[in-house]
């Protein structure tokens, strides 16, 4: 039997497999059925058949390609747990299979099993039925049996038993799809039935081919860690238990026609410890203590600048505000674009969920002062949450947008650019390089919003709509109420509840309704904010008013991520109406409530709470409409109410558990009786449920007189029943007094009475919802479990990891179709909310999506590319947990709480969906009907820490949920070989589900546990080390392994037996299903109790009474099991298990336990011969170099250390060292100890290194220790020979053209080194063509020529480099990108569409960008490239040099010395602090005899062993320099958000502190300044550089320090003393630092490692073993005489010495290091970052030069001349006094940035009617210029009360604005324009010309540079924004700039305004502008006579005519009666 048993006969059953594997099994009954073939089938097509019994259904695998007869050949078998009813129906059905939609029905066939009971054995032919019931042609044949309890069987027809090979060939055709269909079960014949083929059957037409076709695994369901070869094989014993790949290679090879195996895939391999079977599920390992507890963070935000404010001179303040912590920056005056580069850090401890829900606000507010608050301008928000999910947790550098939320239809309020980062403990943040900011910001593209969220965000309406709520707890806080029940006897509600709505740092509440349990609002909370929100969630609660004050009922927080989906097809946030559950602390009221916090949201609730009814709308807003209220205020309004059913029909859900196993119960509750309660909701909770029943819906049965009748929470014992024989609850076990295990813990003594809970509850049936997330979940499990095959797999590096990965894929793609077949049910269901139905959708699309790209990855996996895909899995498992997380409750959470006393003492819970039931297996919740080992844990906070670590109790518990009417399942998935105990009742109840059930059937077992070793366990003492045992915990037993003191990798070595262990159950269920074996390890402590150190589950390998105990399966393989404790990993154990059946003949059948019991150790058994691994002798060579940084030990320094090495119980002791303080190095530097090791490296044992220190009298005290968990990495790896770089034959020549710029020389990397070519290394054709235009004298390039030696200094060379660094990093960036996206293009073909448009019109603009940096045609693109090749540039890292050379351990390594505990997260304890010292040295490892090679080369020193060439370790005397650059980004350290840094030095004795040169309020300083120190290694190696802040009083505060261990780097192969530059000059910024030469060095490097070399000769050329360099052969010195040298080609040698054969390695360049400065006191967080370099000299070396001059460059001084000549077309703001005619009083201003006090006016031009303006007017600038930075030095006292000045670096930007003069009221502002000194438009030549392009950018104009043009005059628009925000032109003004050094502006001064000397012009402006209560005539001639000169003569005329007219009729009549009466 033994010899066949092949691999698939192993095959693990899948979660759909029924539980049948053991053949000997005929005591339970099942019914059988063997589908033999379908035939008359219709045209050609995939076919699966699908059989269906009591619910439980199973899938045939695909025949693909099948024509008109399909050959099943497969058999299904169901457990049965009860008798088979003859009149239950047996339904099969044939589809034709579709990969991508749902499976087409052919035919149905149903059989009544009346015959089949009867008989026990049928075979039937039979025509198929379709849809409509009408019989078609189709006809299948089948044969069914049933298998009685009795065991009486139908007989086979006799086939013969196949042979191996054509049973792995029948199974190979099931399996192959088997593992690719989900749901499918794989080959479905035990082991030992035989097959059901006879020998000569026909093989399916095409079914066999089309399969090799495809490719499909051979292996689809073979389980790693139970495989074993075949005999023919035999296997090495010390390989681990896996997947033996090279066997199954052969397999496929001899079985598949051979498979190509790039397409092959493998599917589960599936660990031991995570076994799937069918009756248990998995345990959770990770005992998480609840997510409450706080942490430390730093959010820091650098508020940069603004622009773009909208407001006319105002005088901005930006305020930043986190949570309630506000700071603010200074003031800058009368400018809408502000210059503040400010930094402010906040301090949080708090937990993560408070932290991320935490607002971020950054506003701006006009003209704040210390009497008013100021106006707010805009003001823009985020959560803490988006800034941590960026990458890297930071924004940097990009502009947010700011907005008025009190006036939400005005659009834009401005931008302010900032940088933004949010640290937790251990982040540390990569700042992307600060250099000079070229790049003209494109705020567009570069917005303060995360990827994703569109730039024009728009204002929207969120509607939290409040129905009403159920089920809410006693809040009896006042005592009135008391007092008044006690008086009256009147019982009112007494809670008074409220909702609060939290959301984007605003709150809304709804009216209180007071003392009522069900309150009802019908109530909407309107929150106004821009959409999409920025805020990820939502906080919603239930407070309880109350006059003292209002506490927190229950918290629900709502994700808007799942509730909304932002794609193109996506959907805004919606949600129900729908319940909510909330979970808190437990439901009994105290005055002070200890969980509390719970309520708050903070931790994982214990009870459950309340519900909550809900909804929400999101409403986009139209901002234009002029009705909308344009305040953000939050409101409440009334909402319309909904009815009771929109949420869905109430239904009766049946909740069933049965407790198997209670025991791991703590010692503290031994004493009292113990009972176990279930609650679901409010339903089973007696202790604290509610004050009175809660009715529950309506029921239909229900008359209107049975009120009283509807008791929910019965006690257990009232035994009366519902109307229609309801069943009441019983809802906890009865109460037990627990029995002793061992010290520590008790168990139940259940027995063969495994007690019952039953628990009906009324829920609105929204099970759709649960079931989709259950497929979801049921795929991402599949995945997740897969993934961590594959990583394990390649961790161990076992072969073809990429198959299995490919399985994976697969199984990932079937998962994604079933759910699209599955989900689309009950679409028309009319509770379904919106939000339902489009996440269905959305859920539908992503899982389609995602299978496609799961299919085109699974033809991309290869080898090489597996660990990239892995990542991209990972994505998917992400995506797949997101989709699955269910944002619209339905059934509560189940709880498990364990009593004593009828206190609540311990909990699990067990999400509802886990446990639902559904005839669909894949909707099936994973712990539905299965037993499932729960540990109990405390609540709340006392959870924190170690009291979460200890198992409070473990349960086995068994539960299933569903719908009352689907109950006659509730008992299918436990454990087989009960009976019923029902309630003694009326025997007609057959429905009453059972109160406990007593198991008949037991099987004796003994359990054999193999303790081998742990590993990296947790240091429990305060020595640093462990007293480990290990107590093994199975049922109701557990043992203990023997205590090995003082050690963290024990190697006990034990076998532990249990005898007499009785097993409850089916045998052959138990040998699939075992229970799960616990095993925790301790810490043994003389005094008090043992700590616990972690804890691990295995599952044990079984072995029936009539198995034989020999391969594959036996006996079984250590393996590596994970301890963890808490959350966190502690170690590994090495361990195996078997259990093993005792059979009839008792013991003596087992197999003996023979192995030498061991005599020294008593009666303790090792682990027998088979299970150990086979060892070999190994010899491990230690080299002890010295001891570093020890610290005292019980206050006594350490004088006489030693260092002990013990590896498997063998080690060797160093040499003491007599006198640690004056040398600390070993004397004796390489010993040997030999040892036996496992051969399969991966079982090596850690090897422990011990120090100890000798004091008088021969007393030891241990110092501190250091566990070196994998030799790995020391063992001796021989070099092959053949490798190129070995090859010596042959020469390889380099050459370098002279005059090339060594950065070209990049292109020869790597050469082969067989080829004797010389390998020119051709300058790029861009420089020739560049010689030739110099040859020309090009005139079109003036910045051709070379930067003049005596202008350049270090810091061009260090600005250069920079520039490199950042195009290479940003190089990578792109071709990171690049590649990433043609990756995610292949394989989201066309999948991504929204993505795609954002990328373009990214793309677009980057181009533009690019575009846009590139200046005018004079110095085109390749500008940079030419300025580039002048300057020799040197490496700046943007990390420490160690990260970039493997922290300089090529030979030497430093072990840490631990001592103490390992800290637990809350005592903050990190290895850092546990260090006491350092041990350095190194390890070999290698088999005994030395290969021949080694000892044979020449030199070889036997004293050394394999450490040959090692330097003498006798103490040195070293110059060490250290060059400290600049810091950036420090920590401000005091109260003004600054720091006035300076640096301090410490080695050894010497102490530094550079006090005096301190740098005022500055948080970048630039020190530029070196330090020499004498050192003499080994003393003093640690070298610490920390900036400290100086304080004028009290001490100076540590900002942060680095350390840098410089012995290391001294004898590091690398050569770190002096860094190699690129060039070899001896004058100038590039002289040479070393006082060795390159030729001397090179010498040296040659005979250190025996390299044949150098010859130098003939000139310009040295050989180098086989390599040959060419370069130039002579230099310039400094009166530029040439002459001959040698050093360019041994430089040249130099900077390619990693090419050299067999030594090379990488030198260390010429170098910046960019080191994270730390402070002890907040460990783990940056608090900054230092650039410095270090040179280190030995002093009996010639003397290094003086130190190279770093000082900070000096700002250089300038004066800016700017004459305001005219303005022209400036708009006309005042209307005139006599005329009405709009006239302006033009003045223009002027001021350089940040310089704002000291701005100047032009004089005033009166009334201009044109906006013609004429001034002659000059503005004098004097300022400092960096030029290297581009930016303004300004120095100046921050306030009155300021020490001293502080130096502010500003961009170079000049302002000039044009201002309306008013007397009597301010003056308006017109217009402005900011030209930035670098680069601003050339100005236009006549006003005409001269547009509002120029200044927006939108006109393409040459952008010209001050510096560079000294001189420039042209016309520049001014503009201004009107009420639309949007830009318009109000002026524009000629003026000229002409920028002068300060000693030009000395010799040749001018006058300010039109003073002499060189006075300008008096302008000739027209007689109307004067000012004119000066000359009253003046005016009033200009005002009148110009413009009404004819006006008022026609008057004039007009009047004398009147006058002629008035004059005559007045003179008229006298006259008339003189003429008549004749006077």
């Amino acid at each position: 039997m033994c010899a066949e048993r092949l691999p698939s006969a192993e095959l693990a059953p899948s979660p759909a497999a029924p539980a049948w594997r053991y053949p000997g099994s005929r005591t339970s009954m099942a019914l059988l059925l063997h589908l033999k073939t379908v035939s008359k089938l219709r045209g050609r097509g995939d076919r699966i058949a699908k059989v269906t019994f009591r619910g439980q259904s199973f899938y045939s695998r695909v025949l693909e390609n099948c024509e008109d007869v399909a050959d099943f050949a497969e058999t299904f078998r169901w457990q049965v747990a009860s008798s088979i009813d003859s009149n239950e129906m047996l339904e099969i059905q044939i589809f034709n299979y579709s990969k991508v939609f749902s499976n087409k029905l052919i035919g149905t066939f149903r059989m009544v099993l009346q015959k089949v009971v009867e008989e026990g054995h049928v075979e039937v032919t039979d025509m198929l039925i379709d849809d409509n019931n009408a019989i078609i042609q189709t006809s299948l044949c089948v044969e069914v049996r049933y298998q009685a309890t009795d065991g009486t069987v139908g007989s086979w027809d006799d086939g013969d038993f196949l042979g191996d090979e054509s049973l792995h060939e029948e199974e190979k055709d099931s399996q192959e799809t088997d593992g690719l269909l989900p749901g499918s079960r794989p080959s479905s014949r035990p082991p030992g039935e035989k097959s059901f083929r006879s020998k000569g059957r026909q093989k399916t037409k095409g079914g066999r081919d089309g399969e090799h076709k495809a490719g499909r695994s051979v292996f689809s369901a073979m389980k790693l860690g139970k495989n074993r070869p075949h005999k023919e094989e035999p296997q090495r014993q010390d390989d681990p238990a896996v997947l033996e790949m090279e066997n199954l290679d052969r397999l496929a090879i001899r079985l598949g026609d051979g498979l190509d195996p790039d397409s092959m895939s493998l599917a589960s391999v599936t660990a031991l410890t995570t076994n799937v079977s069918n009756k248990r599920s998995k345990p959770d390992i990770k005992m998480e203590p609840s997510a409450g507890r706080p942490m430390d963070y730093q959010v820091s935000v650098t508020v940069i600048e603004a622009r773009q404010l909208v407001g006319l001179n105002m005088d901005p303040v930006v305020c930043v505000e986190v949570g309630d912590d506000k700071k603010f920056t200074s003031m800058k005056e009368s400018t809408n674009c502000p210059y503040y580069n400010e930094y402010f850090v906040f301090d949080f401890h708090v937990s993560p969920d408070v932290m991320f829900d935490k607002i971020i606000k950054i506003s701006v507010i006009h003209s704040k002062n210390l009497l008013r608050s100021g106006t707010l301008v805009g003001s823009f928000k985020m959560d803490v949450g988006t800034v941590y999910s960026q990458p890297e947790h930071q924004f940097h550098h990009k502009w947010a947008i700011l907005s008025d939320p009190d006036d939400i239809s005005a659009g834009l309020k401005g931008y302010v650019k900032c940088d933004v980062a949010v640290m937790g403990k251990g982040d540390n943040i990569k700042t992307p390089h600060k250099a000079n900011e070229t790049d003209e910001d494109d705020i567009e593209g570069n917005l303060l919003l995360p990827e994703g969220v569109p730039p024009e965000r728009q204002w929207a309406r969120f509607y939290v709509k409040i129905y009403r709520a159920e089920g809410l707890p006693r809040m009896n806080t006042s005592l009135m109420a008391n007092m008044k029940k006690a008086f009256i006897g009147e019982n009112k509600d007494l809670v008074d509840p409220y909702v609060q709505v939290f959301f984007a740092g605003q709150k809304g509440k709804t009216s209180v309704q007071k003392s009522s349990y069900e309150p009802l609002w019908n109530e909407q909370v309107v929150f106004t904010d821009l959409f999409p929100p920025l805020c990820k969630r939502m906080k919603v609660q239930i407070r309880d008013s109350d006059k003292v004050n209002d506490v927190a009922i229950g918290t629900h927080f709502i994700d808007l991520r799942k509730i909304s989906n932002d794609g193109d097809k996506g959907f805004l946030p919606t949600l129900g109406p729908a319940w909510v559950n909330m979970y808190g602390s437990t439901r009994n009221y105290t005055l002070l409530d200890e969980h509390q916090d719970l309520n708050e949201g903070l931790g994982e609730g214990v009870s459950f709470r309340a519900r909550l009814m809900l909804g929400l709308a999101v409403e986009i807003l139209d901002t234009s409409n002029p009705e909308l209220t344009s305040s953000t205020e939050v409101q409440v309004e009334q909402a319309t109410p909904v009815s009771e059913s929109c949420v869905g029909k109430m239904e009766e859900f049946f909740l069933f558990g049965a407790l198997l196993e209670a025991s791991m119960i703590d010692r503290k509750n031994g004493d009292k009786p113990i009972t176990f309660e279930v609650t679901i909701g409010n339903y089973g909770n007696e202790v604290d449920g509610l004050s009175r029943p809660q009715r529950p819906r309506p029921r239909p049965r229900k008359e209107p007189g049975d009120e009283e009748e509807v008791d929910l929470i019965q006690k257990s014992s009232d035994d009366e029943t519902d109307e229609g024989g309801d069943l009441p609850s019983v809802s906890s076990s009865p109460p037990m007094r627990p029995q002793i295990t061992d010290r520590n813990y008790f168990h139940l003594p259940y027995l063969e009475r495994k007690p019952c809970i039953y628990i009906k509850s009324w829920w609105p049936d929204q099970r759709r919802r649960l079931y989709n997330a259950n497929i979801v979940d049921h795929v991402a499990d599949k995945l997740e479990e897969g993934l961590n095959d594959v990583q394990e797999m390649i961790k161990t590096e076992k072969s073809y990891p990429e198959r299995r990965l490919r399985g994976v894929l697969e199984e990932l793609s079937c998962g994604c179709y079933r759910f699209l077949s599955l989900a689309d049910k009950d679409q028309g269901h009319w509770s379904r909310t919106r939000l339902d139905r489009e996440r269905l959708k959305s859920c539908m699309r992503e899982l389609e999506s995602m299978g496609q790209q799961a299919k085109t990855l699974r033809a991309q996996v290869k080898w090489h590319t597996v660990r990239d895909k892995l990542r991209l899995c990972q994505n998917f498992l992400h995506k797949l947990r997101f989709l699955a997380d269910e944002p619209q409750h339905s059934v509560p959470d189940v709880f498990i709480w364990m009593m004593s006393n009828n206190k609540r003492i311990a909990y699990a819970r067990v999400p509802s969906k886990d446990l639902l039931f559904s005839t669909v297996e894949e909707e099936l919740g994973k712990d539905c009907a299965k037993v499932k080992t729960l540990f109990l844990k405390l609540p709340g906070k006392r959870g924190f820490g170690s009291a979460g670590w200890t198992v409070q109790a473990k349960l086995e518990l068994y539960l299933w949920l569903g719908l009352s009417k689907q109950r006659k399942d509730f008992l299918c998935g436990l454990p087989c070989g009960f009976e019923e105990v029902r309630a003694a009742q009326d025997p007609g109840l057959h429905a009453f589900p059972p109160i406990s059930l007593l198991y008949t059937k037991k099987q004796a077992f003994q359990l054999r546990a193999h303790m081998y070793q742990a590993r990296s366990l947790f240091a429990a003492d305060s020595s640093g080390l462990s007293d480990p045992f290990a107590r093994v915990f199975f049922i109701n037993q557990s043992q203990c392994t023997e205590v090995l003191n003082e050690t963290l990798c024990p190697t006990w070595d034990q076998m532990l037996v249990f005898d007499n262990l009785e097993l409850y159950g089916e045998a052959h269920e138990l040998r699939d299903d075992p229970p799960i074996i616990v095993i925790e390890i301790y810490d043994q402590d003389t005094m008090g109790k043992a700590d616990f150190i972690g804890r691990t589950f295995a599952k044990p390998l079984v072995k029936m009474a009539d198995e034989a105990y020999c391969p594959p399966r036996f006996p079984p393989q250590l393996e590596y099991y994970q301890i963890y404790r808490g959350n966190a990993t502690a170690g590994d154990l090495l361990a195996a298990f078997e259990l093993l059946q005792i059979g009839p003949a008792g013991k003596a059948d087992l197999p003996p336990i023979n192995g030498p019991v061991d005599v020294d150790r008593g009666p303790i058994m090792p682990v027998p011969m088979g299970i150990r691994p086979v060892l070999s002798k190994y010899r491990i060579e230690v080299l002890f170099w010295g001891l570093r940084d020890l610290k005292r030990v019980n206050l006594a320094q350490v004088d006489r250390p030693r260092v002990d090495i013990e590896c498997a119980g063998k080690g060797v002791q160093s040499s003491l060292i007599p006198n640690y303080k004056k040398n600390p190095n070993f004397n004796t530097l390489v010993k040997w100890f030999e040892v036996d090791l496992p051969e399969n490296e991966l079982l090596h044992p850690p090897l422990n290194i011990r120090v100890v220190d000798c004091r008088a009298f021969g007393r030891y005290t241990l110092v501190g220790s250091h566990t070196v968990s994998s030799l790995r990495r020391f063992i001796y790896r021989p070099p092959d020979r053949s490798a190129p770089s070995w090859n010596t034959s042959g020469e390889v020549v380099v050459n370098m053209e002279p005059e090339v710029p060594v950065k070209k020389l990049e292109t020869v990397v790597k050469l082969d080194a067989t080829s004797d070519a010389v390998i020119k290394v051709d300058v790029a054709d861009e420089e020739k063509e560049r010689k030739k235009k110099k040859k020309k004298g090009s005139s079109e390039e003036p910045e051709e020529e070379e930067p003049d030696e005596s202008m350049l200094d270090w810091w061009s060379k260090y600005f250069a480099s920079i520039d490199t660094m950042k195009e290479q990093l940003r190089q990578q960036e792109a071709s990171g990108t690049d590649l990433e996206e043609k990756e995610e293009m292949d394989n989201t073909e066309g999948l991504k569409g929204p993505m795609k448009g954002k990328e373009k019109a990214r793309a677009a603009k980057e181009e533009r960008k690019k575009r846009t940096q590139s200046p005018g045609p004079g110095q085109g693109s390749e500008a940079p490239e030419k300025k580039k090749p002048k300057i020799d540039e040197l490496k700046v890292y943007p990390k420490e040099l160690e990260s970039e050379f493997d922290s300089f351990e090529d030979w030497l390594h430093t072990f840490n010395l631990l001592r103490g505990k390992t800290g637990d997260d809350e005592d903050g304890a990190t290895e850092e602090e546990r260090i006491v010292g350092r041990f350095k040295g190194s390890l070999c490892v290698y088999k005994v005899p030395l290969p021949e090679d080694v000892s044979r080369e020449a030199g070889y020193d036997p004293t050394y062993g394999m450490f040959q060439g090692i330097p003498s370790n006798d103490p040195i005397n070293v110059l060490v320099r250290v060059y400290v650059v600049r810091a950036t980004d420090l920590h401000p350290a005091d109260i003004n958000g600054k720091a006035d840094p300076y640096i301090a030095i410490r080695l050894g004795k010497t102490d530094i502190r550079d006090k005096e040169n301190y740098i005022s309020k500055q948080l970048n300083p630039v020190f530029g300044k070196s330090f020499d120190i004498e050192a003499s290694f080994p003393m003093e190696s640690l070298l610490t550089v920390a900036v400290y802040d100086w304080d004028l009083v009290g001490t100076d505060d540590l900002i942060g320090e680095t350390k840098i261990d410089l012995e290391n780097r001294f004898y590091s192969k690398h050569r770190a003393t002096c860094g190699i530059a690129q060039t070899y000059s001896t004058h100038g910024y590039n002289i040479w630092r070393d006082p060795m030469k390159p030729s001397q060095i090179l010498t040296r490097l040659c005979k250190e490692g025996k390299v044949d070399g150098p010859h130098f000769g003939p000139p310009g050329r040295v050989k180098v073993s086989n390599r040959v360099f060419t370069g130039p052969s002579e230099m310039e010195d400094e009166n530029g005489q040439r002459k001959p040298t040698e050093e360019h080609v041994a430089l040249l040698a130099l900077r390619y010495w990693e090419d050299i054969p067999r030594v090379g390695c990488r030198l260390v360049p010429e170098h910046v290091e960019t080191r994270p400065l730390l402070n002890p006191d907040k460990p783990g967080i940056e608090q900054g970052r230092l650039e410095l370099w270090v040179d280190m000299f030995p002093m009996d070396m010639p003397a290094p030069g003086t130190p190279l001059d770093i000082s900070p460059r000096k700002p250089k001084k300038y004066e800016l001349r700017v004459i305001v000549w005219n303005t022209d077309e400036v708009v006309l703001e005042d209307d005139d006094f006599f005329t009405g005619e709009k006239s302006s009083d033009i003045f223009v201003r002027g001021w350089l940035k940040g310089q704002q006090e000291d701005k100047q006016d032009t004089d005033v031009h009166y009334h201009s009617l044109t906006g013609e303006g004429n001034f002659n007017w000059r503005y004098l600038f004097p300022f400092d210029y960096l030029a290297a930075e581009e930016k303004i030095v300004i120095s100046k006292k921050e306030s009155m009360f300021s020490w001293d000045e502080t130096e502010y670096k500003v961009p170079a930007r000049l302002t000039l604005q044009i201002w309306d003069a008013d007397h009597f009221s301010a003056d308006d502002f017109l217009g402005a324009i900011e030209l930035d000194l670098n680069r601003f438009p050339r100005g236009a030549k006549t006003a005409k010309q001269c547009s509002m392009e120029m200044a927006t950018g939108e006109l393409d104009v040459p952008l010209v540079s001050i510096f560079k043009q000294k001189r420039v005059k042209g016309w520049w628009p001014l503009l201004a924004r009107n009420e639309n925000d949007e830009f318009e032109l109000t002026g524009k003004v000629e003026a000229e700039l002409h920028l002068l050094t300060a000693e030009e502006a000395e010799k040749n001064p001018v006058g300010l305004a039109r003073n002499e000397p060189d006075p300008l012009e008096k302008p000739n402006r027209p007689d109307t502008a004067f000012v004119w209560f000066l000359n009253p005539l003046k005016s009033i001639k200009y005002l009148i006579c110009t413009q009404y000169k004819w006006l008022i003569i026609k008057i004039v005329l007009a009047l004398l005519g009147l006058l002629m007219l008035a004059l005559f009729l007045y003179s008229l009549p006298g006259y008339m009666v003189k003429k008549l009466l004749g006077a």
